[in-house]
């Protein structure tokens, strides 16, 4: 089973930003809410593995997740933040309407200079399917971001990338995918979780 982590809460998320491959550190609340998940993960199935997107809020929320269950963290690229190019840090508002309105229509848009949700559906389906067998009858920690945690459900449901659009995924949330695949949870909170 693979156990998908949503990262912490950073200052950019408390302002409601779209934060890609801009690298904010965790606030207090998020590595609360990392030490939650880490709890609620240290019982159930054995941890086999911790990995991460390199991204400092997901390292950081990793780190204290393997204070929990004695492993080492390793850094998955894959795992990445989809990247908002010209529109990272901004809020939805500073987006052009008709442009908004493209980029939820079609999961091939990428905004200027960043990357669609197409490629990351790519990136993650693959990383996914490996995390999975690596996970055997274990449980594999999947640190990362809101656009790739939310490709790996549609991967596992077989449905389109766009289907992100439909999907609430909180900060410090746990989503769970077995083999087959399918989905075992989505968006669990801990305490904390906002």
């Amino acid at each position: 089973m693979i156990a998908f982590v949503r990262h912490g809460e950073t200052a950019a998320n408390r302002a409601g930003r779209l934060l890609g491959r801009a690298d904010p550190a965790l606030t207090a609340v998020g590595r609360s809410q990392a030490a939650a998940v880490g709890a609620a993960l240290a019982t159930g199935p054995q941890p086999v593995a911790v990995v991460t997107s390199p991204l400092q809020r997901a390292v950081e929320t990793a780190t204290i997740i393997a204070t929990h269950i004695a492993l080492e963290v390793e850094r998955d690229d894959r795992l990445i933040e989809i990247d908002y190019g010209e529109w990272d840090e901004r809020g939805f508002e500073d987006v052009p309407a008709d442009a908004l309105r493209r980029w939820r229509a079609d999961p091939t848009f990428a905004p200027p200079g960043g990357e669609s949700l197409a490629a990351v559906h790519a990136r993650t389906a693959e990383c996914a399917a490996e995390l999975l067998e690596r996970a055997g009858d274990g449980l594999v920690i999947a640190v990362s971001h809101v656009s790739p945690i939310k490709a790996a459900v549609a991967w596992a449901l077989q449905t389109g990338p766009e289907i992100a659009w439909r999907m609430r995924l909180d900060l410090g949330s746990i989503t769970r995918i077995d083999r087959g695949p399918v989905v075992l949870s989505f968006n669990e909170r801990s305490t904390g979780s906002r």
